[in-house]
């Protein structure tokens, strides 16, 4: 990163962060994207069980803009996206009933796969563990152009000096919910046909999603999501959660076998709260800039807007 505050540092390799570098790429602004984890995605996690992967926090995403359905035609000529379905089905009070919508993609390869894809010629540091961000704007000590914190508000608030006081009151606005996902894989399939399920009406469960069917392998493999409140009470030790998550899950499909296995990942900020309606982002004058699906809907398509909207932002203030 140049010393004489030319570069951009955007900490978080999500697809906001990513899509923010993307703008400060193409226009020739040095950036770098420092992520504290061994991989880019995010909240567009994947993990591979027994060399299969498994979507693990987004569990598809619709397109409405032109531009990102531009970007979504890329991955899918690249084989990395395709259409999924658009139809979910809904278990509630009524009982099971088909829920038609908007066009949900999926990745064969993980929707982590559609991140690393954007990045692939950026510059971005993995286990880079960022500890704070001081005026000037620095970080760790290191002058740059600016910073974007491309995460949710209460991990930027950690990072954030009090002195940059305009960026901690916005971060301080957000409000997120935490989620479980569970990966269940069971002997065989055995589950009513459905893609993916909202789970209505529950005291554990809100989405279920056939992972073999959103994958395309037919792999017995469920994904389920929790609801906020029984996670909230799980966040210490989210493993031993795994007994009654499968409990729930085999109830509501009223399934013979027991699963094979049963992966839990914490999320301790799954989802903002009351966003707005449309994508935004943060950019104060102290080169501090905010960006995710905090500043609209909680939606992958919200979070890559408010990434490359910010970066073009930068793109001006910097040229």
């Amino acid at each position: 990163m140049a010393s004489d505050r030319t570069g951009v540092v955007v900490v978080g390799g999500g697809i906001a962060g990513v899509a923010c570098a993307v703008e400060l790429h193409r226009a020739g602004v040095p950036v770098e994207i420092r992520e504290r984890g061994r991989v880019a995605g995010g909240r567009m996690a994947s993990k591979r069980f027994d060399g299969r992967p498994a979507d693990l926090g987004a569990a598809y995403l619709t397109v409405s803009d032109p531009d990102f359905a531009a970007v979504v035609r890329g991955w899918q000529a690249a084989g990395l996206a395709r259409e999924w379905t658009h139809t979910f089905v809904a278990y509630g009070v009524d009982g099971r009933r088909e829920v038609p919508g908007a066009m949900r993609w999926a990745a064969p390869r993980g929707l982590r796969s559609l991140v690393e894809h954007l990045a692939a010629e950026l510059p971005l540091v993995v286990n880079r563990l960022v500890l704070g961000v001081e005026p000037g704007p620095a970080v760790d000590g290191r002058a740059c152009a600016a910073v974007v914190l491309a995460m949710p508000g209460p991990q930027a608030a950690l990072l954030l000096d009090p002195a940059l006081a305009t960026a901690t009151e916005a971060v301080g606005r957000q409000r997120w919910s935490p989620a479980l996902a569970a990966v269940l894989r069971f002997p065989a399939r055995r589950w009513p046909d459905f893609r993916g399920a909202f789970v209505n009406d529950h005291p554990l469960l809100s989405t279920v999603c056939d992972d073999g069917d959103r994958r395309g392998d037919g792999a017995p493999v469920l994904v389920a999501h929790t609801t906020a409140e029984f996670a909230a009470g799980h966040l210490a030790q989210p493993t031993a959660a795994a007994p009654a998550i499968e409990a729930a899950v085999r109830d509501l499909f009223a399934l013979p076998d027991r699963a094979e296995q049963v992966h839990v990942h914490r999320w301790t900020y799954a989802k903002p709260v009351g966003g707005g309606t449309d994508a935004g982002f943060h950019l104060d004058d102290d080169g501090i800039g905010l960006a995710g699906d905090a500043f609209g809907e909680p939606r992958v398509q919200t979070a890559w807007r408010s990434g490359r909207d910010l970066g073009r932002a930068l793109v001006r203030r910097l040229t």
